[in-house]
């Protein structure tokens, strides 16, 4: 992963953020226009690692696929699966953060001028993890692949749970995954998918109203997934 030049920001659970202007970008496969206040998105899809945490500090249940409390070996810095809607929900309030909307998570993705992909409007599959055989460690595909307010993984790797009002049957999954191909990728692409269920391809990412900078050399966009 090379270096990139953006600011940084950090939430309340440690992790980087990103900073995402209010402004109007196009939105959907029709380009409509479209308005977002400003807001912060988590950098990366919380990881294993981000999760045990959360797990330790409030004995909510680790995902099934662990073993002795802990993630497969060698996952640490993989993108947490087997999330429910509600595992993600209550991490997110732990986290004093939230999920995103879907207007966010695409204006985060696509920024203002319609793009496809997170880096622009051809695909090219050394930018993302896709049709592929598992996930990725968070940031494998930095910067290349990174959205235009340097947000990662926004493309492929694991699909990441949406925000809002919470329905037993159907709730919103955006950006493709591992197993899926440059059509699930595209910053537009939505699936609904049922809450409870739990996925071998189905991850998140946080998001915030505030955020604060972040200290030392991360803040000019050195900052590593750890």
């Amino acid at each position: 992963m090379s270096e990139l030049e953006f600011p940084l920001f950090v939430g309340e659970d440690g992790r980087s953020m990103v900073h995402v202007p209010a402004g109007e970008f196009l939105f959907g496969p029709d380009r409509e226009k479209s308005w977002t206040d400003s807001f912060y998105i988590d950098r990366f899809p919380v990881t294993n690692a981000d999760y045990k945490k959360f797990v330790a500090a409030t004995g909510h249940e680790h995902p099934a696929h662990w073993r002795r409390g802990t993630w497969p070996e060698g996952k640490a810095n993989h993108p947490v699966v087997q999330i429910t809607w509600e595992s993600a929900h209550r991490y997110a309030q732990w986290a004093g953060k939230r999920l995103p909307t879907e207007l966010e998570w695409e204006k985060a993705a696509r920024g203002t001028d319609g793009r496809q992909w997170p880096w622009g409007n051809t695909f090219n599959v050394n930018k993302c993890n896709t049709d592929s055989n598992d996930t990725t460690p968070v940031g494998q595909y930095s910067p290349g692949g990174d959205s235009p307010y340097g947000a990662a993984d926004m493309a492929g790797n694991v699909w990441e749970w949406i925000g809002g009002k919470p329905s037993p049957l159907r709730m919103p999954l955006r950006g493709g995954d591992w197993l899926n191909g440059q059509t699930e990728a595209l910053t537009y692409h939505r699936r609904m998918h049922t809450p409870k269920r739990k996925n071998d391809f189905v991850g998140f990412r946080c998001a915030a109203d505030s955020a604060s900078p972040m200290p030392g050399p991360a803040a000019g966009g050195h900052e590593r997934p750890r």
